[in-house]
């Protein structure tokens, strides 16, 4: 049977991407939430707007739902976690309150909601979900987002001891790939790389500190095919799930990956004045293998390739 799937930040980058992908899908009926963002063209892709602080708006959009997957968020890179950090924190914790509560009272199926790595310790070894230490001092500059997504996690285990819904809380590592923020006031650190490397005019480009920093970095269509087979095959009432690539790259490797992809010639420099957030970390992901059969496919090669070539085609003409 058909199930109603709403997919909430349906115009941001995760979002877009799951809403694509869902829609081809004769398994739901899907309805994208938009609100300052426009609305997109897909076959298959209903809309509602709706202001996801405001309880009558939450209320009204979970009418007639079985599925609700949770991708909106304020969110943005790593120049706003250092000088506004407080942006990441208060609507968060809102919106999924009230859609969390919503999702009890009506009675959903399956809830999916993003929490992310920013609460774990930079560590050398690939961390599982047991790895976060409460007691553990967060990074500074992540203590307010990492702290709102334990939170968010808590909130979703709380639910699913007290309601017949499922919860899904997923913790993903660094996700790239079509859609993403390319601008440079907004990107991480992939999407930003990408754009200074598509549109450098003098033969070089600048990356913010040492490139020392390694991250876990995950094409989206990984992420999408973990939604679909939480949605279809968890079995526990609450599951916290890492997903990731399960291996670590140094930034400076990463620029040199993209670079050489793009097949232009660039010089690279490294801007130590600007603000860099030096942690290292890479995911475990045994529990969702084991709980779900999901493994990661497509290689970071794969996936720069795949990114640079959306970039030429989406964004390209517009940049030159």
């Amino acid at each position: 049977m058909t199930k109603r799937m709403l997919i909430c930040g349906a115009t941001g980058f995760i979002g877009r991407n799951l809403a694509e992908h869902f829609a081809r899908s004769s398994d739901y009926d899907v309805v994208g939430v938009y609100n300052k963002r426009p609305p997109f063209e897909c076959p298959g892709l209903k809309w509602i707007k709706a202001d996801l602080t405001n309880p009558d708006d939450v209320s009204r959009a979970l009418d007639g739902i079985q599925v609700l997957v949770q991708a909106a968020a304020t969110t943005s890179g790593s120049k706003d976690i250092v000088t506004r950090p407080y942006i990441h924190v208060t609507d968060n914790a809102v919106m999924n309150s009230l859609l969390f509560r919503a999702a009890f009272e009506k009675k959903l199926e399956n809830v999916v909601f993003f929490s992310c790595t920013v609460m774990l310790q930079s560590s050398e070894r690939a961390l599982t979900e047991e790895d976060f230490d409460e007691n553990a001092e967060l990074h500074p500059r992540y203590f307010g987002v990492g702290w709102t997504k334990v939170y968010v996690e808590k909130m979703c285990e709380f639910y699913s001891r007290i309601g017949p819904t499922k919860y899904t809380a997923i913790r993903h590592s660094n996700i790239y790939g079509p859609h993403d923020k390319f601008d440079l006031e907004r990107s991480h650190v992939f999407g930003a790389t990408v754009t200074k490397v598509m549109t450098a005019k003098d033969g070089r480009i600048v990356v913010w500190g040492t490139g020392e920093e390694g991250r876990d970095l995950l094409y989206v269509d990984d992420l999408v095919d973990l939604v679909e087979r939480a949605v279809q095959r968890q079995t526990e009432s609450f599951g916290l799930y890492n997903c990731g690539y399960g291996e670590m790259i140094q930034i400076k490797d990463l620029v040199r990956k993209i670079v050489d992809a793009s097949e232009r010639r660039l010089e690279i420099e490294h801007d130590l004045s600007q603000p860099t957030i030096k942690t290292s970390l890479f995911l475990d992901c045994t529990k969702a293998e084991r709980e779900l059969g999901w493994r990661r496919r497509i290689t970071l090669d794969d996936g720069i390739a795949k990114t640079i070539a959306w970039w030429k085609a989406a964004l390209g003409k517009s940049a030159e």
